[in-house]
């Protein structure tokens, strides 16, 4: 008879178990998914700068990236994890073709070919309904040099659970050893410093 009710829990004990785990485990799998980028045309990535002369600007729309994103059971943006950016540097085009070749040999492009950013650690911020401030530190590397950035990032999450993410941070071309192009047999400099600006939308 013993035996028999000790048999009874245990059964009893492993159905509430596994019921336990069907109701989180869809949860779980719902609070944390990988998102990627969506097509070309709704993504950019610029860099801007200045020079003696005139200010330029290089852009690519083409580009890979993906990302963990969590949210927690109130669908509040928590973190951003396993997120990476891969930019081929040939992909960034200004609107002289000068400008571009200058450029892609002072980035060692044909050695270094790939633009690549890692994610360490953020840090949300919620400003509103599916409105995020994040602020995030990963390292860009750059020509073969890495450096660690911080920066802010605001993320949307729209109405059909896309998530845009948009900001802007300055870096100088000196720390990655890239010295400043010059054109136009020496007349135009290219100065030191130069802002990154991006717009990016992932889908699951």
């Amino acid at each position: 008879m013993t035996v028999t009710y000790t048999n009874s829990r245990i059964s009893l004990l492993a159905f509430v178990y596994m019921l336990a785990m069907l109701v989180v485990l869809p949860w779980q799998t719902k609070a944390q998914s990988t998102y990627t980028l969506v097509p070309k045309a709704q993504v950019f990535m610029k860099v801007t700068g200045t020079s003696n002369v005139h200010g330029w600007e290089m852009a690519s729309s083409t580009m890979q990236s993906k990302g963990d994103f969590k949210f927690d059971k109130n669908h509040v943006l928590t973190s951003i994890q396993n997120f990476q950016l891969t930019l081929d540097a040939k992909t960034l085009k200004s609107k002289h073709s000068s400008l571009d070749t200058r450029a892609y040999k002072v980035m060692k492009a044909s050695q270094h070919p790939k633009i690549v950013y890692n994610l360490r650690s953020t840090d949300v911020t919620t400003l509103a309904k599916n409105k995020y401030l994040v602020k995030v530190l990963g390292d860009l590397t750059i020509a073969g040099n890495r450096q660690v950035i911080s920066m802010n990032v605001n993320v949307l999450v729209n109405a059909d659970n896309s998530i845009t993410c948009t900001g802007t941070e300055k870096i100088k071309l000196s720390d990655y050893n890239i010295e400043a192009p010059s054109y136009m047999a020496g007349t135009m400099k290219v100065g030191n410093d130069l802002t990154i600006g991006f717009a990016q939308t992932y889908h699951k």
